[in-house]
């Protein structure tokens, strides 16, 4: 395997660096995360060990966490699971009454019901959200998109209970 050049290790650096700032301060777990952030957020940078430094620090047995909670659902649901299979991340699925026979659900490592089938009563229950990772021992909670991906009290709620808000 090629090693990456210098230069294009310090691109690399330079634009988890550069994406670090701006997300939140609950995402900046480690080096790691931020480079892995980047990978995932850029599609045109897909994860390989020849070019990532996330790659390279997973190969190295320094993953941030060892199981991820996924407080969505649908297509965004699957494509988180599928990039923490990649990693050897295990993940569990949080799910509605009306979501028991999703894809992700499917796919997770763990699901489990959160309520009925309205989103205030299943996906919108922060409380809810932060007990199943709590019993099943989710190391962190990658909220997806709408729902509580703009949720401030949840992303204090999530770093109260000790967990990485992805």
């Amino acid at each position: 395997k090629a090693k990456p050049t210098a230069k294009a290790e310090a691109k690399e650096k330079a634009k988890a660096k550069m994406l670090s700032s701006m997300l939140p301060r609950v995402c900046r777990r480690s080096a790691a995360t931020a480079s892995l952030r980047s990978s995932i957020i850029s599609n045109k940078n897909q994860i390989n060990p020849s070019n990532s430094i996330a790659a390279r620090a997973y190969s190295n047995h320094e993953k941030p966490f060892d199981k991820i909670l996924i407080a969505n659902r649908g297509e965004i649901a699957v494509r988180v699971m599928k990039t923490a299979r990649r990693l050897g991340v295990k993940t569990v699925a949080v799910y509605s009454e009306a979501d028991a026979a999703g894809m992700h659900v499917k796919m997770a490592d763990e699901a489990v019901c959160i309520g009925p089938a309205a989103s205030a009563d299943s996906y919108l229950r922060m409380d809810r959200i932060l007990e199943v990772a709590k019993q099943t021992g989710a190391q962190g909670i990658h909220p997806g998109y709408g729902f509580l991906s703009e949720n401030a009290a949840f992303v204090d709620m999530v770093e109260a209970a000790g967990l990485a808000f992805i």
